[in-house]
């Protein structure tokens, strides 16, 4: 049994491992020519994030899905340098609006060079993808035209916050379907669809991965809270001071409202003051540690990562779908 990409996910199978392999590395690869410009600034602000690594969950899902149809079809790869590319600009994007100082363990680019540059090379990362994509047919573009379209709309509607009467923690997990499950999604169905396989395996793998998105999102929602910098590659809580209302917030308002409870009250008007100070902040982080709303949020992560492991049944079985059920099992370990 090898490991191979994000979270220690097991294959066992040579052949599906060495595809996957060979498959990551020629992504690699691929980000670092897309993110070169004839302007060394630009190349290494491009590059800080490509270099500092990550999970490469998106391209390993590209490769995975790639499976059920021809994985050496060659718009495989660079379709999955396509979603990498578009999931790198973005946190460029997002590290701008939630002022963070760390990224992957490094510093973010928005503290190295300021929120212009940052801004500037997230959109030189999204014009390099736009370059790849054009070759992958018109099909594609479509495809990851209405990605992007959810994807920032998820963004607007999290900025905007939900509207009037509207359930908070149902607009946050719509949110998430568009931020984060829509990216995914594209992942699933960019592998299976380059692949050549059948459009009826490629709407599955396209519903698993919005599912498991989601799931991975709610994860990292979880971790925000529950890790330190050295588990995650970001400062703890990062969401929390900047008054970002991820999951286990949202659940701990919502039992407030419910039960009343003092202590439930005192914690949500902690998290209404001023968190920029660290020792409030700390106090905050603290008691969503050890509140129930945190253990909410890891049930909610599971159901997600359940639906996604549901939706791979009419899939026949095989090495690829195995590894598929395994990242739903990842995701939640990541939640503890």
């Amino acid at each position: 049994m090898t490991v191979v990409g994000p979270f220690g996910l097991s294959v066992r199978d040579q052949a599906l491992e060495a595809d996957v392999q060979a498959g990551l590395a020629a992504v690699e690869e691929g980000l670092l020519e897309a993110t070169k410009s004839e302007v060394p600034f630009i190349t290494g602000a491009a590059q800080h994030l490509v270099r500092a690594g990550g999970k490469r969950f998106r391209p390993l899902l590209v490769m995975l899905a790639a499976q059920f149809g021809d994985p050496y079809a060659p718009g495989v790869v660079p379709s999955a340098v396509v979603v990498e590319l578009t999931h790198l600009a973005t946190l460029y994007h997002d590290d701008v609006m939630d002022e963070a100082a760390v990224r992957r363990g490094v510093d973010s680019a928005n503290t190295r060079w300021g929120n212009s540059v940052a801004v500037l090379t997230g959109d030189f990362l999204f014009a390099r993808a736009s370059q790849i994509l054009a070759d992958l047919g018109p099909e594609a573009v479509r495809v990851q035209a209405l990605a992007f379209e959810r994807l920032v709309t998820g963004q607007i509607l999290e900025t905007a916050g939900p509207s009037d009467g509207r359930d908070p923690v149902e607009h946050y997990l719509d949110v998430l379907a568009g931020k984060t499950g829509s990216l995914v999604a594209v992942s699933c169905r960019f592998g299976a669809m380059m692949s050549g396989a059948d459009e009826t395996v490629v709407d599955v793998l396209t519903q698993y991965g919005e599912r498991l998105g989601v799931a991975f999102q709610l994860a990292d929602d979880v971790l925000d809270i529950a890790s330190d910098s050295h588990e995650s590659g970001k400062t703890p809580g990062t969401d929390l001071r900047e008054g970002i209302p991820t999951l286990p917030v949202l659940r701990l308002r919502e039992r407030a409202a419910r039960l009343g409870l003092p202590e439930d009250v005192a914690l949500c008007e902690l998290l209404d003051s001023d968190l920029s100070d660290d020792a409030r902040h700390a106090r905050a982080l603290a008691a969503l540690r050890a509140h129930p709303a945190l253990e909410q949020a890891r049930r909610d992560t599971v159901r997600y990562a359940e639906e996604a492991r549901a939706a791979l049944a009419p899939l026949h079985e095989c090495d690829a779908k195995a590894a598929l059920i395994e990242l739903c099992d990842a995701v939640v370990h990541r939640a503890g």
